[in-house]
């Protein structure tokens, strides 16, 4: 029996997400934005928080985790390379270190960019990508250099194309209006802007989302496409130089 997903709106725009196993009833969370509409979720289900990842230390991913260490005894997992700004780890983790999520062994891989020891999670089928790779777009490089976060989403775009992305915040549309700006005739840019448009008047999340569709909307995923390049007017630049262009075009968009 495959874990269940849910997917958590907290604050103002993050989310979190839980997944339980229903043969031995272990529930995991991935990231804590605010403790109590997680704890709800858990109450609605009658599960019970066994484990806590944190993808990185930014306040909205991780201030929820007192109160809910406090109410459930949770262990809290998270980078050892960030350890000193996460809550205290009962497991410090580096890329290549596994876990135990109910049946399935879920891989660490550093995704440095956003952040400085910035994790993922991958699971069979899914990846917790918090503020790495995000639903239209990538996280701003607050410590990060282009070049490491091209890297580190070079990884993420490795994977299967069925891959599930759950990523940390609701930010879509204004991620998808800037691929606009970089790919405007690109039928299945514009496609998505339509269904994100209708997700969101119905107050339906747009994400998780799968990778096949980033790869084929999120410019940050494309940077290394020749028709990007020669758009941006850079076309013999490196992928890392097409990428760190698009990014700081977002960053003044």
């Amino acid at each position: 029996m495959p874990l269940e997903l849910v997917t958590i709106p907290c604050l103002q725009d993050n989310y979190a997400y839980l997944l339980h196993d229903a043969a031995s009833g272990h529930t995991t969370l991935v990231d804590a934005p605010a403790a109590a509409p997680i704890l709800k979720a858990l109450a609605d289900r009658g599960w019970h928080l066994d484990q806590i990842l944190l993808t990185h230390h930014h306040a909205d991913h991780i201030q929820g985790v007192p109160e809910l260490v406090a109410a459930t005894s949770a262990t809290v997992i998270g980078a050892k390379a960030d350890a000193h700004r996460l809550p205290p780890l009962t497991h410090a983790v580096s890329e290549g270190d596994t876990i135990t999520i109910g049946p399935d062994t879920a891989q660490i891989i550093d995704v440095t960019g956003h952040t400085i020891g910035h994790i993922a999670f991958l699971l069979p089928g899914m990846a917790f990508t918090a503020d790495s790779l995000m639903a239209g777009g990538c996280g701003r490089l607050f410590e990060g250099s282009p070049a490491v976060m091209w890297q580190s989403l070079s990884k993420l775009a490795a994977l299967p194309a069925e891959t599930l992305i759950c990523s940390g915040h609701e930010y879509t549309t204004a991620n998808l209006a800037f691929a606009a700006t970089i790919e405007p005739d690109n039928a299945d840019l514009q496609a998505r802007i339509a269904r994100t448009a209708a997700a969101r008047a119905a107050g339906i999340a747009t994400v998780p989302s799968l990778l096949s569709e980033e790869l084929a909307t999120n410019p940050f995923l494309r940077a290394n496409l020749s028709h990007i390049k020669a758009m941006l007017g850079l076309p013999e630049a490196t992928d890392a130089a097409a990428f760190a262009e698009i990014r700081s075009r977002k960053d003044h968009f």
